[in-house]
Protein backbone atom coordinates (compact mmCIF):
# COMPACT_ATOMS: atom_id res chain seq x y z
CA UNK A 1 0.00 0.00 0.00
CA UNK A 2 2.85 2.38 0.82
CA UNK A 3 4.56 1.74 -2.50
CA UNK A 4 1.35 2.22 -4.46
CA UNK A 5 0.52 5.37 -2.50
CA UNK A 6 3.97 6.82 -3.03
CA UNK A 7 3.83 5.91 -6.71
CA UNK A 8 0.43 7.51 -7.22
CA UNK A 9 1.39 10.72 -5.42
CA UNK A 10 4.63 10.90 -7.40
CA UNK A 11 2.76 10.29 -10.66
CA UNK A 12 0.37 13.12 -9.84
CA UNK A 13 3.22 15.50 -8.95
CA UNK A 14 5.27 14.54 -12.02
CA UNK A 15 2.26 15.13 -14.26
CA UNK A 16 1.81 18.62 -12.81
CA UNK A 17 5.53 19.42 -12.89
CA UNK A 18 5.94 18.23 -16.48
CA UNK A 19 3.98 21.25 -17.65
CA UNK A 20 6.27 23.74 -15.91
CA UNK A 21 9.51 22.19 -14.69
CA UNK A 22 10.35 19.07 -16.68
CA UNK A 23 13.86 18.80 -15.20
CA UNK A 24 12.45 18.70 -11.68
CA UNK A 25 9.84 16.13 -12.68
CA UNK A 26 12.62 13.88 -14.01
CA UNK A 27 14.54 14.22 -10.75
CA UNK A 28 11.38 13.41 -8.80
CA UNK A 29 10.81 10.33 -10.96
CA UNK A 30 14.35 9.06 -10.37
CA UNK A 31 14.15 9.85 -6.65
CA UNK A 32 10.83 8.06 -6.13
CA UNK A 33 12.00 5.06 -8.16
CA UNK A 34 15.12 4.82 -6.01
CA UNK A 35 13.13 5.17 -2.77
CA UNK A 36 10.79 2.36 -3.86
CA UNK A 37 13.78 0.18 -4.78
CA UNK A 38 15.46 0.85 -1.43
CA UNK A 39 12.21 0.12 0.39
CA UNK A 40 12.11 -3.30 -1.29
CA UNK A 41 15.73 -4.28 -0.54
CA UNK A 42 14.82 -5.68 2.89
CA UNK A 43 12.11 -7.83 1.33
CA UNK A 44 14.49 -9.03 -1.37
CA UNK A 45 17.06 -9.98 1.27
CA UNK A 46 14.37 -11.96 3.12
CA UNK A 47 13.54 -13.85 -0.06
CA UNK A 48 17.22 -14.59 -0.71
CA UNK A 49 17.64 -15.92 2.84
CA UNK A 50 14.58 -18.12 2.46
CA UNK A 51 15.85 -19.55 -0.84
CA UNK A 52 19.27 -20.21 0.76
CA UNK A 53 17.60 -22.02 3.65
CA UNK A 54 15.51 -24.16 1.31
CA UNK A 55 18.57 -24.97 -0.78
CA UNK A 56 20.54 -26.00 2.30
CA UNK A 57 17.71 -28.26 3.45
CA UNK A 58 17.49 -29.82 -0.03
CA UNK A 59 21.30 -30.29 -0.06
CA UNK A 60 21.67 -28.28 -3.26
CA UNK A 61 25.20 -27.04 -3.91
CA UNK A 62 25.45 -23.46 -2.74
CA UNK A 63 27.38 -22.35 -5.82
CA UNK A 64 24.30 -23.02 -7.97
CA UNK A 65 21.93 -21.24 -5.62
CA UNK A 66 24.24 -18.26 -5.30
CA UNK A 67 24.58 -18.06 -9.07
CA UNK A 68 20.83 -18.16 -9.57
CA UNK A 69 20.33 -15.46 -6.95
CA UNK A 70 22.97 -13.31 -8.65
CA UNK A 71 21.23 -13.82 -11.99
CA UNK A 72 17.92 -12.73 -10.47
CA UNK A 73 19.64 -9.70 -8.93
CA UNK A 74 21.18 -8.72 -12.27
CA UNK A 75 17.79 -9.03 -13.96
CA UNK A 76 16.09 -6.75 -11.44
CA UNK A 77 18.87 -4.17 -11.34
CA UNK A 78 19.11 -4.05 -15.14
CA UNK A 79 15.34 -3.65 -15.39
CA UNK A 80 15.42 -0.86 -12.80
CA UNK A 81 18.21 0.96 -14.64
CA UNK A 82 16.48 0.54 -17.99
CA UNK A 83 13.20 1.89 -16.63
CA UNK A 84 14.94 4.94 -15.17
CA UNK A 85 16.61 5.55 -18.54
CA UNK A 86 13.28 5.20 -20.34
CA UNK A 87 11.68 7.65 -17.89
CA UNK A 88 14.45 10.10 -18.78
CA UNK A 89 13.61 9.67 -22.46
CA UNK A 90 16.78 7.68 -23.17
CA UNK A 91 15.35 4.58 -24.84
CA UNK A 92 18.64 3.79 -26.61
CA UNK A 93 20.56 3.72 -23.34
CA UNK A 94 17.79 1.66 -21.75
CA UNK A 95 18.15 -0.88 -24.55
CA UNK A 96 21.90 -1.11 -23.95
CA UNK A 97 21.34 -1.63 -20.22
CA UNK A 98 18.90 -4.45 -21.00
CA UNK A 99 21.33 -6.02 -23.48
CA UNK A 100 24.16 -5.79 -20.95
CA UNK A 101 22.02 -7.45 -18.30
CA UNK A 102 21.08 -10.28 -20.67
CA UNK A 103 24.70 -10.91 -21.64
CA UNK A 104 25.79 -10.97 -17.99
CA UNK A 105 22.96 -13.38 -17.17
CA UNK A 106 23.96 -15.68 -20.03
CA UNK A 107 27.61 -15.61 -18.96
CA UNK A 108 26.71 -16.48 -15.38
CA UNK A 109 24.32 -19.25 -16.47
CA UNK A 110 26.91 -21.16 -18.53
CA UNK A 111 28.29 -23.19 -15.58
CA UNK A 112 24.76 -24.20 -14.56
CA UNK A 113 23.87 -25.12 -18.14
CA UNK A 114 27.09 -27.13 -18.43
CA UNK A 115 26.32 -29.05 -15.23
CA UNK A 116 22.77 -29.70 -16.43
CA UNK A 117 23.95 -31.03 -19.80
CA UNK A 118 26.56 -33.22 -18.11
CA UNK A 119 23.90 -34.62 -15.78
CA UNK A 120 21.58 -35.40 -18.68
CA UNK A 121 24.40 -37.03 -20.64
CA UNK A 122 25.28 -39.21 -17.64
CA UNK A 123 21.80 -40.74 -17.82
CA UNK A 124 22.09 -41.63 -21.50
CA UNK A 125 23.45 -45.05 -22.39
CA UNK A 126 26.88 -44.95 -23.97
CA UNK A 127 27.27 -46.47 -27.42
CA UNK A 128 30.14 -48.83 -27.52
Amino acid sequence: MQIVGLGLVATFLVTILNEHKSNISLLLTVFVGTVIFLFLIDRIQDIFRMVQTLANEAHVQTVYVETILKIIGIAYIAEFGAQISKDAGQGAIAGKIELGGKILILAMAIPILTALIETILSFLPMKG
